[in-house]
């Protein structure tokens, strides 16, 4: 029986190739172990880097390329710099399952508690939590991530400010990118942190019909001002037709319309002065309340919405 010669070595341009097919599933990033494991040698790899075709990343990574990273590929250098139980989670998990309308500066990556991190680059926050599961991984391809409930949750624990926390969870559930129960359903699972109750609220802000950041800042400026709270998207039929409005004090018939940047659409503006004197000639006192003058004088415009309770009948000793 004749023997078989044996197949001679992959040539310099077949290993390349097998390395660019394994940086195909990865954003285009891989690890100096992978590229030895295609068959390129430590020069090979440094020929590279120095022609400028590749650019080296940290400790572990190379791209096999030099233009500016995707958000994808820097979650990729994130987890195979950090370990291999290393998961892009919070904010940075969001992104990549499609949040859109925000950006980070920085990478955020969970780690067990205790575990031993590789490496962290400075644009990478490695945050070691015992809320760490295996379980809480997403399914798919791309780097590993955690789930998108479990990455809302979070992102909220670990925003910079409350403000944050509240715009992210709002985004999820606007996006629809995690319904309302799967978020409270994680955030049971968070026995103490400092931010739990205002996530709590804010869930139930959100259930209760609030559509945007800007309403929950009216929710929230009501109560700290011990207003009474109002009914959110409230149904209210016309002669004219029926009209959700954003806030109504049913009980005293008041109403406050919160207008964002559309608002002062073309479109919009003959449609929203025609429900405002509709609603106006039925009775109601309509204020409307200007997402800039919600930033910049929320006091005033507060003021107002208190004398006009106060002008239908209203007193701090009435029942909200």
């Amino acid at each position: 029986m004749t023997e078989r010669p044996d197949a001679p070595p992959p040539s310099r341009a077949e290993r390349l190739a097998s390395l660019r097919a394994v940086g195909a599933r990865q954003a285009m990033i891989v690890t100096r172990t992978q590229a030895y494991a295609a068959g390129l040698s430590r020069g090979e790899v440094r020929a590279q880097v120095a022609a400028r075709r590749w650019r080296r990343l940290g400790v572990h990574c190379l791209a096999l390329f030099t233009g500016e990273l995707t958000h994808e590929a820097s979650c990729w250098v994130a987890v195979l710099e950090a370990g291999p139980r290393a998961q892009i989670d919070g904010e940075s998990s969001l992104l990549l399952a499609g949040l859109e309308h925000y950006t980070s500066a920085v990478t955020r990556v969970s780690v067990p508690r205790g575990a031993r991190v590789r490496h962290r680059g400075s644009a990478v926050d490695i945050r070691q939590t015992r809320r760490w599961s295996v379980d809480d991984l997403a399914d798919g391809a791309g780097p590993r991530r955690t789930r998108t409930p479990v990455a809302a949750i979070r992102a909220g624990l670990w925003a910079k400010s409350d403000r944050q926390a509240a715009l992210l969870l709002t985004m999820t559930v606007q996006q629809s990118l995690a319904s309302i129960e799967e978020l409270a359903v994680e955030l049971l699972r968070v026995r103490r942190d400092r931010r739990r109750s205002l996530l709590a609220v804010t869930l139930l802000d959100l259930s209760g019909g609030v559509s945007s950041l800007n309403e929950l800042d009216v929710l929230r400026g009501c109560r700290e001002r011990d207003l009474p709270e109002p009914d959110v998207q409230s149904l209210r039929r016309t002669p004219n037709g029926s009209y959700y409005l954003d806030f109504r004090w049913r009980r005293w018939g008041v109403v406050v319309e919160v207008d964002g940047i559309q608002h002062a659409w073309a479109t919009n503006v003959v449609s929203d002065s025609l429900r405002h004197n509709t609603i106006a000639i039925d009775g109601d006192i309509v204020l409307r309340l200007p997402v800039l003058g919600l930033r910049v004088c929320p006091d005033e415009f507060f003021d107002q919405v208190e004398t006009a309770l106060v002008a239908r009948g209203w007193t701090r000793t009435s029942a909200a």
